[in-house]
């Protein structure tokens, strides 16, 4: 929650300085793909050696996905990390995409509850493919976190587009994609090689990020690029803590906890930091907050 929070203020200090997003996000990619792929080379396995055997991961596939069993081995979860992770790439550029997009005909309010929104896909997936159920009081925590994020950011009546357009829908999909990657690899993968997982999943995003710059002859300017480098670190990182997170807990907890807490911690890093006033419907989303992390450790 604090690198999420870390990486909103600093783009909405970017925004407040009308820096290009592309050109941020670009730099932000590359150094999430440098320090993961730093992280991997610096702390691999002792006795592990880079000579995979693909046999290995296309002996293990059956009864690790197909039938439930247990994990891949080193070899296999080296060859699972690239598998999700190279799609995952693809899927954190295009949200990122649609965002943009969802923004300019939707308005601010309602993309920004699409893609908080986008845990659902997750915790979807997670209760039907492995039967991950929350308590009953932690079902209630659940109910009230998802009050919480639809109060704080869906739009007073008259603020924002009533007319949902299909970059809100490919940007729900997107969105929640690309975090249900990060449970799909720690799902059936040894989560000691995230490191590999996330520098497949930054470098992936780093490639299309670079060449729609390209195509849109778009270039890198120092301003831009140290506050991308500055996003890069948390983005990395929250990514890394979310992985951790979910091999501890319940998917539906995580994603909750994760997406409320941050609209929470967004906002009073809004109000500390920029001076912003909080209306009363952010002050409910806050309690209604406070109130759910304690049904949800409750439920624990």
């Amino acid at each position: 929650m604090l690198c999420s929070t870390a990486i909103a203020l600093t783009f909405k200090l970017s925004e407040s300085r009308d820096m290009n997003r592309y050109v941020i996000t670009t730099a932000n990619y590359m150094t999430a793909s440098a320090v993961s792929l730093t992280l991997l080379l610096t702390g691999w396995w002792p006795g592990q050696s880079f000579d995979v055997d693909p046999g290995v991961f296309m002996r293990e596939l059956p009864r690790v996905v197909g039938s439930g069993e247990g994990l891949f081995s080193w070899q296999g979860s080296f060859a699972w990390a690239l598998v999700v992770g190279v799609p995952a790439g693809v899927f954190y550029f295009l949200g990122f995409v649609f965002l943009q997009r969802s923004v300019r005909e939707n308005g601010v309010g309602i993309s920004g509850s699409a893609m908080k929104l986008g845990i659902l896909v997750p915790m979807v997936f997670s209760i039907l493919l492995w039967r991950e159920l929350p308590s009953g009081v932690q079902w209630a925590g659940i109910a009230l976190a998802m009050s919480a994020i639809l109060t704080a950011t869906i739009p007073s009546r008259g603020q924002a587009n009533a007319h949902a357009r299909p970059s809100l829908l490919l940007l729900f999909a997107c969105g929640g994609l690309a975090e249900f990657t990060n449970k799909l690899f720690q799902r059936y993968a040894l989560v000691d090689l995230r490191s590999l997982f996330l520098a497949a999943v930054f470098t992936t995003a780093l490639l299309v990020s670079a060449d729609y710059l390209r195509r849109n002859h778009m270039r890198l300017t120092m301003r831009e690029t140290v506050t991308g480098l500055l996003v890069g670190v948390p983005n990395l990182f929250a990514s890394w803590f979310l992985i951790l997170a979910l091999s501890r807990l319940n998917t539906s907890v995580v994603f909750t906890l994760y997406s409320a807490g941050s609209i929470v911690l967004i906002t009073l890093g809004g109000v500390a930091l920029f001076g912003e006033q909080l209306r009363r419907r952010e002050i409910a989303a806050i309690c209604l907050t406070l109130v759910a992390v304690l049904l949800m450790n409750a439920g624990r």
